[in-house]
C-alpha cells in the first residue's frame, strides 16, 4: 500500500490556497475596473448632455402701451372746440344748479343733458389728447365722434330753447332769472361749438370712407 508524504500534501494544499486567493483578487480587480469604466462613461454622458434651454421671455413693446400727451392737439380746431364745449357746458349746469331748477321738470331735463354731454366731451377730449384713438384702431373713432357731436348739437339746441322759455317764468332781476338767462346764453354758445365739431367730424368721416 502506497503512503503519502505529509510534506507533499502540505505543499499541494498551500499551492491550492494560493491559487484560489489569486483568482479572487483578479476577479475583484476586474469588477472594480468595470465599475470605474461604467462610472466614467456615465460622467462623460452627463458632461456631453446639453443644458436645457429656458423658454424665451416675450418682449413687450412698452412704447406702444404707454399713452403720450399731444400738446399740439389743443392748438387745432378740434381741440379748441372741445375745450370750448367743456367750459361753456360746465357754465350751463353750474349756473342752473345754483337755482331752484328742481321745481320745473323741463329744467331737470336740461340739467341731465348738460351734465351728460359735459362728461362725454371730457372723455372724448382725453382720448384725443392722449392719442388713445391711434392705439386702438379697431374702434371707428370718426364715426363715434360724428354721432356724439351730432347728438349733442340736437340735444343742446333743445336745451337752449327750453332755457329761453324758462326765463320768462322767472321774475326779472331775481337770482333765478339772471342765472337762467346766463345759462341759456352759454347753452347757445355750446350748441354752436357742437355744430362746428359736427362739421369737422363729418369731414374726417368722409375722408376716412374715401380712403377705404
Amino acid at each position: 500500500m502506497r503512503t503519502t508524504d505529509p510534506d507533499m500534501v502540505s505543499v499541494y494544499n498551500g499551492q491550492g490556497s494560493q491559487g484560489n486567493t489569486t483568482s479572487s483578487a483578479a476577479a475583484t480587480t476586474s469588477l472594480k475596473a468595470q465599475t470605474d469604466s461604467l462610472r466614467q462613461c456615465t460622467m462623460e454622458r452627463a458632461a456631453v448632455t446639453l443644458p436645457r434651454r429656458s423658454p424665451p421671455v416675450p418682449e413687450y413693446n412698452t412704447s406702444t402701451s404707454t399713452l403720450a400727451f399731444d400738446q399740439h392737439f389743443t392748438m387745432t380746431a378740434k381741440g379748441i372746440l372741445l375745450l370750448a364745449e367743456i367750459v361753456f357746458g360746465m357754465l350751463v349746469w353750474i349756473l342752473l344748479g345754483g337755482t331752484e331748477y328742481f321745481l320745473h321738470p323741463a329744467l331737470c331735463w336740461v340739467m341731465f343733458v348738460s351734465i351728460l354731454c359735459w362728461v362725454l366731451t371730457i372723455c372724448l377730449f382725453i382720448i384725443y389728447i392722449t392719442g388713445a384713438h391711434n392705439r386702438i384702431p379697431q374702434v371707428p373713432w370718426t364715426t363715434l365722434s360724428l354721432c356724439m357731436n351730432s347728438g349733442a348739437t340736437a340735444l343742446y339746441l333743445v336745451t337752449a330753447v327750453v332755457l329761453a322759455f324758462s326765463v320768462n317764468k322767472a321774475t326779472r332781476g331775481r337770482h333765478n332769472y339772471n342765472c337762467w338767462a346766463a345759462s341759456a346764453f352759454f347753452a347757445s354758445l355750446t350748441t354752436l361749438c357742437y355744430a362746428g365739431s359736427s362739421c369737422l367730424s363729418y369731414r374726417d368721416w368722409k375722408t376716412t370712407k374715401e380712403e377705404q
